[in-house]
């Protein structure tokens, strides 16, 4: 539950990143995987305490189908967008840029999207990724509409994005690893 709660709060960030055309079918996608865990969640919550409770039940529900299905799936996909946050929120707070175009956030997403996602997306999906960079805020933009408007210093946001970090990389570790014991980790290409 608290997990749910949480990751609730996060499709917003997807607002922050500029053209909502470009971007809100990935937060619509976010949204969604979240819906289905928390109904799973949801639809017992004694039985469903943790992410592993809904992954072993599931597992043991749908046989041979698994983990092509269900909340199993739904996490997957959502532990992926997560790691594409957090791996751009990292580059960023780290300091990464183009040193020709310092204020531009493009180095940023396309090592988020190399690590995170581009080895499931088919050919069609990583050529819109690659045009919607183009479609980004720059730093300075991004980093005002993660303050929700406010003037704040950058090195003040930048902090704000490390504690933020230190406290979600943990979690989503410990999603990754449990996928990789299970073996539930899927490579196709969407």
């Amino acid at each position: 539950l608290p997990f749910l709660e949480a990751v609730a709060h996060l499709p917003p960030f997807f607002d922050c990143l500029g053209t909502p055309i470009v971007y809100s079918p990935v937060k619509a996608d976010l949204t969604g995987n979240i819906k289905k865990i928390r109904a799973v969640y949801d639809s017992n919550p004694a039985k469903f305490k943790t992410l592993q409770n809904i992954l072993e039940a599931e597992k043991e529900m749908h046989g041979s189908a698994w983990p092509k299905t269900g909340a199993t799936l739904a996490l997957m996909w959502l532990k992926r967008g997560l790691k594409f946050m957090l791996v751009l929120l990292q580059s960023i707070s780290d300091g990464e840029r183009d040193e020709e175009h310092p204020n531009l956030i493009r180095v940023n997403a396309m090592k988020a999207y190399e690590i995170a996602l581009k080895k499931y997306h088919g050919w069609m999906l990583q050529k819109l990724f690659m045009g919607s960079v183009y479609a980004l805020p720059y730093k300075s933009d991004l980093l005002k509409a993660l303050e929700k408007g406010k003037e704040v210093k950058e090195e003040e946001s930048i902090e704000k994005i490390h504690q933020f970090l230190s406290r979600v990389t943990p979690i989503l570790d410990a999603i990754y690893e449990m996928y990789t014991k299970m073996n539930a980790e899927l490579s196709y290409k969407a």
